[in-house]
C-alpha cells in the first residue's frame, strides 16, 4: 500500500514510535497487519489518537480502546466511527486519513498495544543541544518590530512555529520546533518562548534575534504536552518544566541553557485508590504568588503543586480533585486555578496560595477551556467560561470569592452552541467572548465560530470562517490592544495542508479585516503581550 506523507520529524520517529515490533497474533482469527502496516498504523495512532485515548489505550478524555473493548465493535463499526466521528466530541478522520489508513487503524486498535520505552535523564542530556550560547544573546532587539504584538502560531504538521507581526501581518519567521507543538510559554519579560512538541522535543526561541530563532533544545519525552517557566522571586527565569505523557513524568531544566536537571515520575495511586502506570502530565502552569508550578496528573485526578525553591529537597503538595485533568487557567487575581476534569464533566478549583482544593463545578459534557476566558457579567460579577468537547455548550461560573462570595464557584448561566468546541477567549477591551466549534463532525459547524455578548449572555453572531473542503476553524486570539481577533483555518487534507490561513476580524464590528494565507496547518496562536500579562 502506498503510504500518505506523514509530517513527522526524523527525531520523532526514533522516539517512541518505533518502539517494539509487530504484535504477534495468538490465534488465526485475531486481527492481523503486516509489519509495515502495523508500524504505519502505530504512527497514525500516536499523531491523532493517543492524546485522548492514551498510549496504552486505557482511555481518559476518550474511551478505553483496549482489544477487549474494540473487538466487540468489530472492524466495520470502528471504521465508521473513525470516518464520520461522533457528536460526543470525536472529530471525523475522513479528511485526514485515506480509506486504507482508516481500515488499518481500525484493525490496529483491535490488537495489543506495544509498550513504549522509558527515557532516562542521561539519555535526555545526550539529546540536549545549544545552538547559541547565552553569552552570545543580543543585549537589545536586533529589529525594530513591535515584538510584544507578535503572534506565535503553531504550524502543527510542519513541526514549525510561525512568528507573525501583529502590526504588519507579515510572517517574520518559521522556526523548527517539535512535531505538533501543543503549548508554548514565555519568560517573565516575554522575550524567550519555550515550546513543547508532541514528540517531547522542547525548544527555546529568542524573539529579539533577527529573525527569531531556536537557541537551544532537548527532548524530555516521547509524547508530551506542556511547559512552564519559573517566574517568582530570586528564581525568576531560572528553571523551566516540561510535562510528559510518556514516560509519565515531569522534567525540570535550566531555563538559560536548557540542560535537563531533574526527572520526577507521576506514576502513582489515583483518587479512587488504584495504581496507575500511565499517569500523564496534562498541563503545567507557573504560579505567580509562590515559587511553585502546578502539575496536573491527568489520570490520578490530582494537582501537584511543585516547589522549585530547592530542587534537592523537592516539596510537592498533592491536591486531590477529579479525573481526568486537562487544560486550565487562572482567575484575574492569579490566585485561583481553574482546570477541566473533562471526563468527570467538571471544572476543578484550587487555591494556589493556600495550596488546597476549593470547589468542583459540574459544567456539562467534557469541559475544555483551553487557555480560558475571564470577564465581568452584569449579574454575577467576575466570571469564567468554558467550551465542551462533548456537547455544544458554553458554561459560565462566578470566580471571585472575595467580592462576590455568593456567586463564586457556582454556575451563572449556560449558552447552547451548534457543536462541541476546543477554545474560548476574550479580552478586557472587548465586549464579546469568542468560542470555536471544532469538534462537531459537520463542516458547516466545525468551520464556524460563535460570538457571545458579555452584557446579555447571548450569542449575537455565528461566523462561517471558511468553506474550504477538509478544513476547520479553531482557536481565537486577540491582538495586544483587543481590537482584533485572529482565527485559524486548519486545512487538514493530506494534499491541502499548506493552504491554511489565519482570518482576522475587527473585534468591535465582527467584520473580516484580512487573511494571512499559505500557512501549513495553523492551529494555536499566542500573542506575546497578552500571554505575558495573563490577559484572558
Amino acid at each position: 500500500m502506498k503510504r500518505a506523507a506523514i509530517a513527522l520529524s526524523a527525531a520523532s520517529l526514533v522516539l517512541g514510535l518505533g518502539l517494539s515490533g509487530m504484535a504477534t497474533p495468538t490465534a488465526a482469527a485475531e486481527p492481523t497487519l503486516t509489519e509495515d502496516q502495523f508500524e504505519h498504523a502505530k504512527n497514525l495512532y500516536f499523531q491523532r489518537c493517543a492524546g485522548c485515548h492514551g498510549v496504552l489505550r486505557k482511555g481518559a478524555t476518550g474511551k478505553n480502546l483496549e482489544p477487549k473493548n474494540t473487538r466487540k465493535k468489530g472492524q466495520k463499526k470502528l471504521e465508521r466511527i473513525l470516518t464520520f466521528g461522533t457528536e460526543g466530541g470525536m472529530n471525523n478522520f475522513d479528511d485526514i486519513f485515506t480509506k486504507d489508513e482508516i481500515a488499518m487503524l481500525a484493525t490496529y486498535i483491535q490488537m495489543p498495544p506495544p509498550i513504549p520505552p522509558e527515557l532516562s535523564l542521561a539519555e535526555m542530556k545526550k539529546r540536549w543541544k545549544v545552538f547559541v550560547p547565552p553569552s552570545e544573546y543580543p543585549k537589545k532587539p536586533m529589529h525594530s518590530r513591535n515584538w510584544q504584538n507578535f503572534f506565535l502560531v503553531i504550524l502543527r504538521d510542519a513541526g514549525k512555529l510561525g512568528v507573525i507581526d501583529g502590526d504588519t501581518k507579515e510572517v517574520v519567521a518559521k522556526v523548527d520546533t517539535g512535531y505538533a507543538v501543543h503549548v508554548l510559554k514565555e519568560s517573565s519579560d516575554g522575550r524567550f518562548w519555550f515550546t513543547m512538541g508532541r514528540d517531547g522535543r522542547m525548544t527555546k526561541i529568542d524573539l529579539w534575534m533577527d529573525p527569531p530563532k531556536v537557541v537551544a533544545e532537548t527532548q524530555i519525552a516521547f509524547d508530551a504536552r506542556d511547559v512552564a517557566v519559573s517566574q517568582y522571586g530570586e528564581w525568576k527565569d531560572k528553571y523551566v518544566i516540561g510535562g510528559s505523557y510518556w514516560p509519565p513524568h515531569f522534567v525540570i531544566l535550566d531555563a538559560e541553557t536548557m540542560e535537563p536537571l531533574k526527572v520526577v515520575s507521576t506514576r502513582g495511586v489515583n483518587v479512587d485508590g488504584e495504581y496507575v502506570n500511565e499517569s500523564r502530565v496534562a498541563a503545567v502552569y507557573n504560579t505567580p504568588n509562590a515559587p511553585t508550578w502546578i502539575v496536573a496528573a491527568k489520570e490520578l485526578g490530582q494537582l501537584w503543586q511543585v516547589d522549585y525553591s530547592d530542587l534537592d529537597n523537592l516539596r510537592i503538595d498533592v491536591i486531590n480533585s477529579h479525573k481526568f485533568l486537562h487544560d486550565g487557567f487562572f482567575d484575574p487575581t492569579q490566585r485561583y486555578f481553574q482546570i477541566a476534569a473533562n471526563a468527570s464533566d467538571r471544572i476543578e478549583i484550587m487555591d494556589s496560595v493556600e495550596r488546597k482544593f476549593v470547589a468542583s463545578i459540574v459544567t456539562g459534557k467534557k469541559p475544555h477551556p483551553g487557555p480560558g476566558a475571564n470577564w465581568i457579567d452584569p449579574k454575577c460579577g467576575p466570571v469564567a467560561g468554558t467550551t465542551h468537547l462533548g456537547e455544544g455548550m458554553i458554561t459560565v461560573w462566578g470566580n471571585d470569592p472575595k467580592t462576590r462570595p455568593d456567586e463564586a464557584w457556582k454556575i451563572c448561566y449556560k449558552v447552547e452552541t451548534d457543536g462541541p468546541g476546543l477554545f474560548i477567549r476574550t479580552h478586557p477591551n472587548s465586549k464579546y467572548v469568542w468560542a470555536d466549534q471544532t469538534k462537531h463532525p459537520e463542516p458547516s459547524v466545525q468551520q464556524s465560530v460563535v460570538v457571545l455578548d458579555k452584557e446579555t449572555g447571548k450569542i449575537v453572531k455565528t461566523i462561517r470562517v471558511t468553506e474550504f473542503p477538509k478544513a476547520v476553524a479553531v482557536h481565537q486570539e486577540f491582538n495586544k490592544d483587543g481590537t482584533e481577533v485572529w482565527v485559524s483555518v486548519w486545512a487538514r487534507g493530506p494534499g491541502d495542508r499548506a493552504k491554511g490561513e489565519i482570518v482576522i476580524y475587527d473585534a468591535n464590528t465582527l467584520e473580516e479585516k484580512a487573511r494571512i494565507k499559505g500557512l501549513e496547518t495553523p492551529t494555536g496562536k499566542f500573542n506575546v503581550y497578552n500571554r505575558m500579562h495573563h490577559v484572558t
